[in-house]
Formats: C-alpha cells, structure tokens, sequence
C-alpha cells in the first residue's frame, strides 16, 4: 500500500512593498501541531501569572502609626466598644486581610512550552492570520517603510530572528505593532494579535528549534 505523502505547507513570501516574491515551505512541526486549547490556556496563565509583579502591601492594626490610647470608656456611653484608632473599622486604621507582596509566578515545563507555540502558530495558520516577510534586515529605517507590510487597523506581531536597530526604528512610532525576537516569543502575544509577519529567517530559526516533522 503506498504511503501518503504529507501536504507541504507553502505560503508566499512578500517584499517589503507588500509584492509576493515566492513561496516558502514552512516547518510541520511548528505549523501543523495540533491546536490544544487546554494547553494554549496553561501557557497563558503562565505567562500572565508571570508578569505579575506582586507588590501590593497594606498595614494590619499592627503597622499603623496610631495611638494605642482607648478612644472612650468601655461602657455608659451609648456608642459600641473599641479599642484603638488602628481597628480597621476606622479612617486611617489598619487593613484586615488585606495583600501583602508574594511571587505570584509559574513554571512550565520546557517541553510543553515548545508545543504550545507551536499549537499557537498552527491556529494563526488555520486563521489566515501569517504572512512571510524578505528583506527586513535591509529596510530604511523610515515609519512609512514599515507601514507598506503592516495592514491598517490590525494588532500585529512582527517576528524577527534578532535584534535589528533599522527594524525597531521603522516599527516603533506604529500603533499596534509589536517586535519579538525568536527567542523571546511567547504564546500569549501569538494568541493576542490578529497578524502575525515573520521573517524568512525567523522561519529557519524555528525549524532548528522544532525540527522539521
């Protein structure tokens, strides 16, 4: 019985003027995962729990700079019984149960990490949402440059293979628009963003750390 031949994924590559140029093959392994929910969801609650910073701090009864001195007598004056001016039931007094600074972060195991971007590029993929870019490296470093690739009114993520001072320079007065290097990409700006624009050398760069499949 002959083996089935797996579908090449092949995708235009557009210049810089928003030309198509050609056609690139993109990796199985990163762009025809598997879409899981559940694990998109963990990935995301990660990275949010992650960013978390944690240092919200309120003062008990105790840390407040109150008199300790009983406010009234305890009986005969019509008005409930309290202690001092730090209760938290008054103006000023301390914070019952309130936050305290605590690390909020998680931990996701790198295997998982790894198939949860590529589960949140094979959604983009099914959603139309991916387009290959050339010859960014070369770009003048000009906001109207970039503005000929970027669709008008689109949250975008642009992925780069590096760190590129031309391409940060043309992108950065563009709302909406986002620059990550490979290796700082994350599952929730994937998710979040409703074009993805990556670059002929990020594709690669992915391939090597994916594999092929």
């Amino acid at each position: 019985m002959p083996v089935k031949k797996k579908a090449t994924l092949d995708i235009d590559v557009y210049d810089v003027k928003g030309k198509a140029v050609g056609k690139v093959s993109l990796p199985r392994a990163v762009f025809a995962a598997k879409v899981n929910p559940r694990l998109l969801a963990q990935a995301v609650r990660v990275y949010l729990a992650n960013q978390r910073v944690g240092t919200a701090s309120t003062k008990t009864r105790g840390e407040v700079q109150k008199s300790t001195k009983k406010i009234w007598k305890q009986k005969h004056t019509g008005r409930a019984r309290h202690g001092a001016k730090s209760a938290p039931l008054f103006v000023g007094g301390g914070i019952a149960f309130g936050p305290k600074p605590r690390d909020y972060s998680l931990k996701i195991p790198k295997k998982m990490k790894k198939r949860a971007l590529a589960s949140a590029f094979s959604l983009k993929l099914k959603e139309k949402a991916i387009k290959v870019i050339t010859g960014l490296d070369k770009i003048v470093p000009k906001t109207k440059t970039m503005k000929k690739i970027v669709e008008k009114g689109k949250k975008t993520l642009l992925v780069v293979n590096k760190k590129q001072d031309n391409i940060y320079k043309a992108a950065r007065n563009i709302a909406g628009l986002t620059i990550r290097p490979i290796d700082t990409l994350n599952t929730y700006e994937i998710l979040t963003n409703n074009q993805l624009l990556l670059t002929k050398e990020a594709i690669n760069k992915l391939e090597e750390q994916h594999g092929t499949n």
